[in-house]
């Protein structure tokens, strides 16, 4: 049945959020960016904030407090069933513990893990709060992509405790989580596979949540975080005039990026999808 609800299985890239310093300026800065509005999450009388980022009204990514000894930049959250069992497969993987299992309002249960080779990512159970209710669209998250040295030990890690599976489709490698294209097609988007031919996706892109890319050896792997701008230039300079930095910028045969420093230092990348003319 059709949802309104964008909901993730398990496995799948689900959330983003970023740590900042100062919550007004990160505010500022992607609000202006994004034209993003901002609710907090923690109740008035409660202390702390954590800043949903919202288009029309729909959950798009967050700004949180930087913690003690943690860094300013952002986060991605993979949709687990359970995060006290998939933190312990991960732990018996070789993978670090960085934030035990530990509930999160009623939005759901989370915890953090480094993987053997320093990517540092998040888990998510759902409760409340399944995810990013707007996607792909512009001023919101695109794409995570495990950016590593040694592609082939990197996916070893994840494989096994979220289901993945990589293709090379020639101009890049893509992970997909088998499944998910079908979930999508029952729920929030039932057109999907009609529309990825149109643009002649590579084939199981329907189920693609993430792409690798390559880093020079001993740079330790991370998440990148990537949003869907409508005009890469456009952007990066409206970056600029916000007080970011453009760092590089990059063309392909579907996208045209640009990456960016935020005012603290956060990098992310913004995306323009350019597919290649039939």
């Amino acid at each position: 049945m059709v949802t309104e609800t964008r909901t993730y299985p398990h496995g799948v890239p689900c959330w983003v959020d970023t740590a900042a310093i100062d919550l007004d300026e990160a505010r500022r800065f992607y609000g202006g960016l994004f034209d993003w509005t901002f609710q907090d999450a923690i109740p008035a009388d409660a202390p702390g904030s954590y800043l949903i980022a919202t288009i029309g009204g729909r959950d798009v990514a967050a700004i949180a407090p930087v913690e003690p000894g943690e860094q300013v930049a952002w986060h991605t959250y993979i949709a687990v069933d359970d995060v006290d069992a998939t933190t312990e497969e991960l732990r018996a993987a070789g993978g670090t513990v960085t934030v035990d299992p530990v509930d999160a309002g009623p939005g759901g249960r989370q915890a953090g893990i480094r993987s053997p080779r320093g990517a540092d990512f998040r888990l998510w159970q759902a409760r409340n709060r399944p995810g990013a209710q707007l996607v792909n669209a512009p001023g919101t998250w695109n794409f995570s992509d495990l950016q590593t040295s040694e592609p082939h030990l990197a996916i070893e890690f994840y494989a096994p405790a979220f289901g993945w599976e990589v293709d090379d489709v020639g101009f890049a490698s893509m992970i997909r989580r088998p499944g998910y294209g079908t979930h999508l097609a029952a729920t929030v988007d039932p057109g999907i596979r009609e529309r990825q031919a149109e643009v002649s996706a590579p084939p199981g892109f329907e189920d693609a949540i993430a792409w690798v890319g390559l880093l020079t050896e001993g740079h330790p792997d991370f998440w990148q975080v990537s949003f869907t701008v409508t005009d890469r230039d456009a952007s990066a300079a409206a970056a600029e005039n916000l007080g970011g930095t453009v760092e590089s910028s990059e063309d392909n045969e579907w996208t045209r990026t640009a990456t960016i420093s935020d005012t603290e230092g956060a990098r992310f990348v913004l995306s323009q999808f350019t597919p290649p003319k039939a």
